[in-house]
C-alpha cells in the first residue's frame, strides 16, 4: 500500500502540472483574442515553474532508503551547561522543521540537562521522504554566542552532535544474538507523579558485536515515550536495528567508493554548519556554502534552503 501511495502521488503531481500547463494554454489563446487574463497567465506560469521545481527535487530523492520515517539523536559536546544548552536549540529546531514540513514528531528519548538543555534526545520523525530530507542534517553543529550562563558575558563556542538514521520497517531483516543485547530498565524522566516515574519503564539496550567488515561497535539504544515498559522494549529495538542497519550501510557505501577505513565517523571540529550570534548573525553550511544572516528563522526551523541547497549539490 506504501509503493501504491508513492506511485499515485507522482500521477497526481503530474496530473497537476499538465492542468497548469493547459490553463497556460487557454489563457494564451484568450490572450490573443484580446482579453485582460495576463495576471491569471502569469499566476499559472509561476505555478508550474514552482510544481516543476518540487518534482524535480522530490525525484532526487531516490535512494531505497529516503523514504523511510527518520530517527534524530543529539548529543551534546563538552562544554557542560552551554552545549547542553545548545543541543537543546537544536533539539528544537528539528522539532519545530518536521511540525511545519507536516510530519508527524515523536520525543523517544529525552535527557534532562543538569542545569539546562539536555544531555541526549531521540526524536522519531515519521512522513514520507523524511529520512531524505533530514540525511542532508547529519553532522556536527557549532555555535558562536555570548553565554548567558556566564556572568562575565564571553563569547563561546559550543558544539552539538546530530546522527539521522533510517528507521527500518519488516522489509529488512536485521539478525542479532540475542546475547549480544544487554537489557537496562530505568525511571523514565516527566511530569512527576505519573505511572512512568513510579515504575522501571524506561529501556534501554545495548549491542555488543561485530559487523560485516569485522569491526566491534557497541550500539546503545534507549526509549521512555510510552507508559509500558513492553512497549518501550520495542521501540528501543527498532531504533537499535536501524543503527545497525545504517553501519553496515557506511560499510557497503564505503566499499562501493573504496574509502579507506571501515565507516564514516563525525569528528569534533570537523562541523557541517557554523551558526554565529556573536558578534555578527550569520548560520553559514561548509558543505555548500550555503548562508542566512536571519539566524532566528534558522533556529525557529526554517531549514528548507539549507536541506536543498546540500540534495542539490549531492546530486551534481
Amino acid at each position: 500500500m506504501k509503493d501504491l501511495n508513492h506511485e499515485k502521488s507522482w500521477v497526481k503531481s503530474w496530473d497537476n502540472l499538465d492542468e497548469h500547463r493547459e490553463n497556460i494554454r487557454v489563457y494564451q489563446e484568450m490572450q490573443g483574442e484580446g482579453e485582460s487574463v495576463g495576471d491569471e497567465l502569469n499566476a499559472e506560469f509561476i505555478a508550474l515553474q514552482t510544481g516543476i521545481e518540487e518534482l524535480e527535487f522530490k525525484n532526487m530523492l531516490s535512494h531505497e532508503d529516503d523514504r523511510r520515517d527518520a530517527l534524530i539523536t543529539i548529543n551534546p559536546g563538552a562544554g557542560g551547561t552551554e552545549s547542553q544548552d545548545w543541543a537543546n536549540m537544536i533539539y528544537r529546531m528539528y522539532t519545530r522543521w518536521a511540525e511545519q514540513a507536516g510530519f508527524d514528531v515523536t520525543t523517544v528519548e529525552y535527557q534532562h540537562g543538569d542545569v539546562a538543555g539536555i544531555k541526549s534526545a531521540s526524536v522519531e520523525v515519521k512522513g514520507e521522504f523524511a529520512y531524505g530530507y533530514l540525511k542532508a542534517e547529519n553532522g556536527i553543529h557549532r555555535l558562536v554566542r555570548i553565554s548567558p550562563f556566564d556572568s562575565n558575558a564571553r563569547r563561546h563556542t559550543s558544539f552539538c552532535s546530530v546522527f539521522i538514521y533510517p528507521v527500518i520497517d519488516d522489509t529488512i531483516e536485521i539478525d542479532l544474538n540475542p546475547s549480544d543485547i544487554e537489557l537496562q530498565r530505568f525511571h523514565s524522566s516527566g511530569a512527576g507523579g505519573q505511572n512512568v516515574n513510579k515504575v522501571e519503564t524506561g529501556v534501554r539496550l545495548v549491542w555488543t558485536g561485530k559487523l560485516s567488515d569485522g569491526s566491534e561497535e557497541r550500539v546503545v539504544a534507549e526509549c521512555q515515550q510510552e507508559r509500558s515498559q513492553l512497549k518501550n522494549r520495542e521501540k528501543a529495538m527498532t531504533m537499535l536495528k536501524s543503527r545497525i542497519y545504517t553501519l553496515e550501510k557506511e560499510i557497503q557505501e564505503a566499499q562501493r567508493s573504496e574509502l579507506e577505513g571501515t565507516k564514516k565517523k563525525n569528528e569534533w571540529g570537523s562541523q557541517i554548519r557554523s551558526y554565529v550570534m556573536h558578534p555578527y548573525n550569520m548560520v553559514k553550511d561548509h558543505r555548500t556554502n550555503h548562508e542566512t544572516s536571519n539566524v532566528d528563522a534558522v533556529m525557529d526551523g526554517d531549514l528548507e534552503e539549507f536541506i536543498k541547497a546540500y540534495l542539490m549539490s549531492e546530486a551534481r
